[in-house]
């Protein structure tokens, strides 16, 4: 198994907005946008809170798996020991996993928002780079959909492998079979994750690019 990190939105900390018009009272549409894109930071902050004990949670499982292999049938109440020990923390890392699809879900609720903003905006210029981080965005939720179907796939597959390991009679071939299940399974989380931070990379600089473009003086923390 290997460990992923994914990539976080930034933190505007510290902004201060340029006022593009007379009025006090009335948001202009730069404004609004600002207000949409950084509650969609905030709504990421369950996203956040599950990587660490995500990554921590694989390392420990691995040294746990690689302990397993190491043992021989005649330590198999250890190997019986030590599969229930994964199995706890493949779940542990199922329970992550939709914690922070969960997050990343209230994050789209929010950022769709942006879409009855841009029409509003008169600058083209400023319309287009909106267009384009809200297609970006859109496809990193999508990114993450698929990630997602993945992580859970694998995690099926490793939890078949723990089971495996508690049956005493079980073929060598059979287990042979479920590791090589188990590498194409990662294999395919392992792209997925990075397309996923590859896209919010992309976002976080057409972000940026926005804000400077708007006149929007920003802090990243």
């Amino acid at each position: 198994m290997s460990f992923f990190g994914k990539s976080r939105l930034f933190l505007s900390v510290f902004a201060t907005v340029i006022l593009l018009s007379g009025c006090l009272n009335q948001k202009t549409p730069v404004e609004k946008m600002y207000d949409v894109l950084e509650k969609v930071v905030s709504a990421e902050k369950g996203f956040e809170e599950q990587q660490e004990p995500l990554v921590s949670l694989e390392k420990k499982e691995k040294e746990i798996y690689d302990q397993m292999i190491g043992l021989e049938m005649k330590q198999f109440d250890q190997l019986v020991k030590l599969s229930d020990e994964a199995i706890l923390m493949a779940n542990q890392r199922k329970n992550h996993m939709e914690k922070e699809t969960s997050s990343l879900k209230k994050s789209e609720q929010e950022f769709k928002q942006v879409s009855g903003i841009i029409n509003t905006i008169d600058d083209p210029a400023l319309k287009k780079m909106t267009n384009e981080l809200y297609t970006t965005m859109i496809k990193r939720y999508r990114a993450h959909d698929v990630l997602f179907k993945d992580y859970s796939e694998a995690l099926k597959y490793d939890n078949e492998l723990y089971l495996m390991f508690k049956n005493k009679n079980i073929p060598i071939q059979d287990l042979e079979t479920q590791v090589n299940k188990l590498n194409k399974a990662y294999q395919k989380v392992y792209e997925a994750n990075e397309n996923f931070n590859n896209l919010t990379k992309q976002y976080n600089e057409k972000k940026l690019e926005f804000y400077k473009k708007a006149g929007l003086k920003v802090n990243i923390q």
